[in-house]
């Protein structure tokens, strides 16, 4: 069975070795898409909401929230910080996809499991 949970954050970044607009620092809302994947345990859920929002809020959100993205990867695409985010789940929660929406309209998803 798999359960998501939505979450946002405001970031600004620019892309380096890149000719265009995202080659000066500008800002998104992204909206963050955690799927997790596995079987009802005994409590009756996956995992229980309010764990998983606090999980990836102390991993993920308080590092990339009103932050400089560039401080945190190092080519922070859309890709990059998906695998970011990734890395940075590891093992603690059972994650079958990441979606990484960058404003409305595009977005990017890593399938994990």
């Amino acid at each position: 069975m798999r359960l998501c949970r939505e979450f946002y954050f405001d970031a600004a970044h620019y892309i380096p070795n890149y000719k265009g607009k995202c080659e000066n620092m500008h800002g998104h809302t992204y909206k963050l898409e955690i799927v997790v994947e596995g079987d009802i345990k005994k409590d009756g859920m996956i995992i229980d909401f309010s764990k998983l929002k606090e999980i990836v809020g102390r991993e993920v959100l308080e590092k990339l929230d009103h932050r400089d993205l560039n401080k945190v990867v190092e080519n922070p695409t859309a890709e990059h910080i998906v695998n970011w985010i990734s890395e940075q789940l590891h093992g603690k929660i059972p994650i079958c996809s990441i979606k990484l929406w960058e404003g409305s309209g595009k977005w990017v998803e890593k399938i994990v499991s």
